[in-house]
């Protein structure tokens, strides 16, 4: 699909005629979703720029990455979607950048896309040039994974809260650690994937900041050091979250060996307890014809004290030991 914006912010969501010369008057950014090699060629051939391919923006190169021709840079990195939903992902994006002519190309239908376009349209702040929609788009994209971070920390301090501070009358056993396990792990691999993102960024972002001074206008610029310094402080927070998943994952791990090691005491209690009688039972159990008690009246009572006894005096040991 593409999707042309004009430089009073006025959107076309897409293009019929792919057989047309040139684009509409004052286009300055194309957006392309998942793009179909005509909608490429009609591209390439009015812009005279050359559309990156899916192999292209998956490179992990910074030479890849990061690359200038003939004044045009070419940019690309992994952007982490499908936050919200079940399992966290991320997508190459790419984005040919001209003093002229902002070419995105995505193959996901990313939320921060949509949320900038609506931010256009409403007249928010975005300076009418490839350079300010670029850094705009950036923004957002910025914005939205500070939100999914925001969201990430209060769901771990909900896990501490679990973890450390059970409910009245809840012990850690009782504790659904497997649920607890389930969202460390997903968290995890979320982060992982929104760190991936702002690595992606902070490299971006100095890359143009060096090579678009000659025409990227002044008021931009100063949106460039406010994002660096955004991309910054959530690498810095993106990294504080993952020792805490690791910290939280290790007192989860500690308690389930603290539940193991639970069971395995209550099963030593029982083999302790159990052994001495079913030891007096099989004595007395043999078909001997010659046994002190076969002729005692008092003889099958005392057996059972003898079990009893035997049975008791291991309980108060193992009591005296806090065994349980």
């Amino acid at each position: 699909m593409l999707a042309l914006q004009t430089r009073d912010l006025a959107l076309h969501e897409t293009v019929d005629d792919l057989v047309a010369a040139t684009l509409p008057p004052d286009v300055i950014w194309i957006d392309m979703c998942s793009p179909t090699p005509d909608e490429i060629a009609f591209v390439e051939r009015v812009t005279k720029l050359t559309v990156p391919s899916r192999a292209d923006v998956s490179e992990i190169e910074t030479s890849s990455r990061l690359n200038i021709e003939n004044g045009v840079l070419y940019l690309s990195t992994p952007i982490s979607f499908r936050a919200d939903g079940s399992r966290p992902s991320a997508t190459p994006v790419g984005f040919v950048l001209a003093p002229h002519l902002l070419i995105t190309v995505r193959f996901e239908d990313l939320p921060a896309f949509s949320t900038f376009k609506q931010r256009c349209f409403a007249g928010h702040d975005v300076h009418p040039s490839s350079g300010g929609l670029f850094i705009g788009l950036l923004e957002t994209v910025v914005d939205r994974m500070a939100d999914v971070l925001e969201h990430v920390g209060a769901e771990l301090d909900a896990v501490s809260h679990r973890v450390f501070r059970p409910a009245k009358g809840e012990t850690e056993g009782d504790a659904d650690l497997r649920a607890t396990l389930q969202s460390l792990g997903q968290g995890g691999e979320l982060l992982s994937k929104i760190r991936d993102s702002l690595l992606g960024i902070g490299r971006i972002v100095p890359f143009v900041t060096g090579l678009s001074t000659d025409w990227m206008p002044a008021d931009v610029g100063t949106h460039l050091k406010t994002l660096r310094d955004d991309v910054a402080s959530l690498s810095d927070y993106d990294s504080y979250l993952n020792t805490k998943v690791q910290f939280l994952l290790d007192a989860t791990l500690g308690l389930i060996n603290i539940e193991q090691n639970n069971i395995m005491k209550v099963l030593t209690v029982v083999s302790v307890v159990g052994m001495p009688p079913v030891l007096i039972a099989g004595i007395y159990g043999m078909n001997f014809k010659v046994i002190p008690e076969l002729d005692w009246a008092f003889g099958y009572p005392y057996a059972i004290g003898l079990m009893v006894v035997s049975a008791i005096i291991p309980l108060i040991w193992l009591k005296r030991r806090r065994w349980f």
